[in-house]
């Protein structure tokens, strides 16, 4: 009777160091809604929850068994982060980017078989987002976390203009310049004419024939 009242204590008082500690991890690795875990948050996640399953389990083992292994993952997540922002690279490579499912109410079907993403699980975000017809919308995304961001057409259904990305953190979207019928040269020539280089710009988009910039030296 003693040993299963110590037993109980011990998986007791691991339980309770584990919920504070999982706790710390995620106050280190940053704010995220479940819903918006990327691959590498959901793997991190996943493997946390195993290790300590395991640990509570595994009563007998010792805790450093569990804490040191969490303590790796947590800082590998910091620095994949910290990677993620500072390279756009290491953000496409783990994160992905951004897929236009839908444009103008017509459905990308090359898009989707790329990303493997069936028309069945088109219909229901759609039904989820209460959207009645896909003519309905003029813009639909799939993020890289799986959910769908949708753009309805106006109320006279005229087409809008997407605010489309031209240049992020210093770096050029070929793919935007493409879009628009335009080229590097252009840009360049329009970046000079703001008395800008590329480096200073953070985010630049595109919108109704005019470009928006968003300096570094504009950030708080």
């Amino acid at each position: 009777m003693v040993i299963i009242m110590q037993d109980i204590l011990t998986i007791s008082i691991r339980t309770c160091l584990f919920y504070f500690l999982i706790i710390l991890a995620y106050r280190i690795m940053g704010k995220r809604e479940i819903g918006q875990l990327g691959v590498m948050d959901l793997i991190i996640s996943i493997l946390i929850a195993e290790l300590v399953a395991i640990s509570i389990e595994n009563f007998n083992d010792s805790i450093f068994n569990t804490i040191i292994p969490i303590i790796i993952l947590v800082v590998i997540e910091v620095l994949l982060a910290f990677l993620a922002i500072k390279f756009k690279n290491v953000r496409l490579f783990f994160d992905g980017k951004p897929s236009m499912i839908i444009s103008n109410g017509k459905i990308n079907y090359k898009e989707m078989v790329k990303q493997r993403y069936s028309l069945d699980d088109l219909l229901l975000q759609l039904r989820q987002s209460s959207i009645k017809s896909i003519e309905d919308i003029e813009y639909a995304f799939l993020e890289h976390n799986g959910k769908l961001s949708i753009f309805p057409y106006n109320f006279f259904h005229i087409n809008s203009n997407y605010p489309m990305p031209l240049i992020i953190d210093g770096k050029v979207q070929a793919e935007t310049l493409l879009n628009i019928n335009k080229n590097y040269t252009w840009l360049k020539k329009v970046i000079i004419k703001n008395n800008l280089s590329m480096s200073d710009i953070f985010y630049a988009f595109y919108k109704g024939k005019k470009i928006f910039i968003i300096r570094k030296s504009d950030l708080i």
